[in-house]
């Protein structure tokens, strides 16, 4: 282990998809890009193997082993045990350290919490630790961290998105490789804003939905005898007898149709290009792939009738946040009208603020 300075800190940032939700673990290309909400990690070498970590948003310390295995802590602190865990299990030499953690990502709001803290601890720990580890690779075990110690259920894209963000740009992400190619993302030179609307529905991706979900893609790709249900065609969707698993297959396919569609709007600046593609994802996210609600549909509808070029749910759904591309002119009248429209249906005010494309995870200091 060739160890670097002994402590700093590091900051990791949330995601927004643009488009393509639930393909990653499809084998589908996505598109997000890292925003300028961190989660920041500050951290010091221990003289023991233990981890002690502390955070502004929970009671008290949690302590673990650096050798801690799957099921040994679980709450909060279970995502940088896992991290922990999965860089060891991979054969690398992993320091004790304490850490204390903060954060902007709002919890449940579809933005990534999880795998920004995930991806702080990550690049902390390859820094302290001097190991060799390149971005894709290091986003990878953060997602083995939450798929196999948390028990979470996610695709590649948010790590991905977290470690490997760049200023100004999306990321073209083709999951099956996996790759990833940064493409310009321009609205804010051509007079718009990308606006965050959280709902303030919060979502846990370990619950029995986003699984439900992933199971019935297995299913339809096993009916139509493919490994991955994104390498599907149209054609071949049609030929699903069960209607569920055929509405399933037809967002898979026809989102990843969409993903290209919208990269190539990103590069020629076709910004009523891409707002289309926003709302025709969020109808098939509703209609065909049921991960909508009544609050993430009433804030694409209040968005576009306020004058947005487009409007959609991003994350994996059942609540967290929708965003909309919109002119500078019109960022008022969208916020307005999002927060009548939820204070006329009984709900809690949303949330609305505007994103940028931001630089991926790494030290701040």
């Amino acid at each position: 282990m060739d160890r670097g300075r002994g402590e700093g800190r590091w900051a990791a940032p949330g995601r927004v998809n643009l488009i393509g939700e639930h393909l990653d673990y499809n084998g589908g290309p996505v598109l997000p890009i890292a925003i300028d909400r961190h989660t920041t990690v500050t951290a010091t070498i221990r003289a023991d193997s233990d981890i002690r970590i502390t955070s502004e948003a929970e009671l008290g310390a949690v302590r673990f082993s650096v050798s801690t295995k799957p099921g040994e802590v679980d709450g909060w602190a279970a995502y940088a045990a896992g991290v922990v865990w999965a860089l060891g299990d991979a054969g690398h030499d992993v320091p004790g350290l304490d850490m204390r953690v903060t954060s902007d990502v709002p919890l449940g709001a579809g933005l990534s919490s999880s795998a920004a803290f995930e991806c702080a601890v990550a690049v902390a720990l390859r820094d302290l630790a001097g190991l060799d580890i390149d971005d894709v690779a290091l986003a990878l075990l953060a997602q083995r961290a939450e798929n196999d110690y948390v028990g979470a259920p996610t695709g590649s894209m948010d790590q991905l998105a977290s470690v490997c963000g760049r200023a100004g740009h999306a990321l073209l992400i083709e999951t099956r490789v996996p790759s990833v190619s940064a493409i310009p993302a321009g609205w804010n030179d051509d007079g718009m804003q990308l606006l965050v609307i959280d709902t303030r529905v919060h979502h846990a991706l370990g619950d029995g939905e986003y699984g439900r979900r992933r199971s019935e893609c297995e299913e339809a790709a096993d009916a139509l005898g493919v490994d991955l249900l994104a390498v599907a065609s149209e054609a071949d969707v049609l030929g699903i007898d069960d209607p569920l698993l055929r509405r399933r297959a037809r967002h898979v396919v026809s989102e990843t149709g969409r993903v290209g569609e919208a990269a190539t709007a990103l590069r020629s600046s076709d910004w009523s290009a891409l707002g289309g593609l926003f709302v025709a994802s969020h109808a098939s996210l509703r209609d065909d792939f049921a991960v909508s609600c009544s609050e993430l549909d009433t804030a694409v509808a209040a968005a576009v009738d306020a004058g947005a070029l487009g409007a959609r749910m991003t994350g994996g759904g059942f609540g967290g946040s929708a965003i909309a591309l919109v002119r500078d002119d019109c960022v008022a009248a969208v916020a307005q009208r999002s927060q009548n429209a939820f204070a006329e249906a009984g709900w809690e005010e949303p949330s609305v603020f505007a994103v940028t494309a931001s630089a991926g995870a790494g030290r701040v200091a």
